[in-house]
């Protein structure tokens, strides 16, 4: 039988406990505040980090992991495993997925496939999760990527920004959208299409920006039986622990958790985003 393992990247942020118990491996994503450079997950929690930046001027950079580390983490699992499924966030903002192809085609005795979420944080971290329960059951790797692929179709998400500054000084936003959206407080819905973050619409508020984005859920909720969703925070977990509470009581069939937005995506988010993602689960 093919022995199979799951490795994703740092920006599926799924908890330590949870990565062990599915014996999922993790490459991490680097931050560089000032000279120092961290490895999310590993050097620097979410915590930390939006601390850390609250009062630097300059925007962190963000960093893939070097083909080295992909490399050295293939050649370790190779010793147990016949095959590799590296699960990473959308090629269209991080070259994490090439870099994962590139070690794979470098490395002997172990079949690597990777997988391209399209997009990021715990809703690559549900293809993660799903990849490896199957694993743990002994399916094929043709099997779980055709379940992978599955979920996309009818996998969402989406998020606002407190501030548009953060996307604005990493190139992620002109200069005239972040002006008109600072003078009307006009709170941007994203989502990601074609694998990079553009608006789904502008909404004048946060409250009704989260309120939009929750009408969706309920719409994809009032057609399913079962949907699993995920609420996405930057530094604001009480809000988020509200919003799961205000949404159970509406929407019984869905299944929620609370995440967060980690350093590398808070880099360009900025502290005080929400996000919601989600997909529906067959009976």
């Amino acid at each position: 039988m093919t022995k199979t393992v799951i490795v994703t990247d740092s920006t599926a942020y799924i908890p330590e406990d949870k990565r062990a118990s599915l014996n999922i491996k993790m490459v991490p994503l680097s931050v560089v505040i000032g000279n120092d450079t961290y490895r999310e997950e590993i050097d620097i929690n979410a915590y930390e980090f939006y601390d850390k930046i609250r009062n630097e001027k300059a925007l962190p950079k963000t960093s893939q992991p070097s083909l080295g580390n992909f490399v050295n983490t293939f050649e370790e699992l190779e010793k147990d495993y016949d095959t590799i499924i590296s699960i990473h966030l959308s090629s269209g903002i991080s070259g994490t997925l090439a870099g994962a192809e590139q070690a794979g085609g470098m490395v002997e005795g172990i079949d690597v496939y990777t997988f391209d979420t399209e997009i990021s944080c715990m809703v690559q971290g549900f293809y993660v999760i799903r990849a490896a329960e199957m694993a743990q059951a002994g399916e094929t790797p043709e099997v779980i990527l055709q379940e992978l692929n599955k979920m996309k179709q009818s996998m969402r998400a989406y998020f606002m920004v407190d501030n548009l500054d953060h996307l604005h000084r990493g190139g992620r936003l002109n200069g005239f959208e972040r002006v008109i959206g600072s003078v009307l407080q006009v709170k941007p819905i994203l989502h990601f299409e074609n694998k990079v973050i553009v608006p789904f619409e502008k909404v004048r508020t946060r409250k009704k920006a989260m309120k939009r984005i929750a009408d969706m859920l309920e719409e994809d909720a009032s057609k399913y039986d079962k949907i699993k969703a995920t609420i996405i925070h930057a530094n604001n977990e009480q809000e988020a622990i509200e919003w799961k509470i205000l949404l159970e009581a509406i929407m019984p069939n869905v299944e929620f958790t609370i995440s967060y937005f980690g350093p590398v995506i808070g880099t360009h988010l900025g502290e005080g985003s929400m996000g919601l993602g989600w997909y529906h689960v067959e009976s």
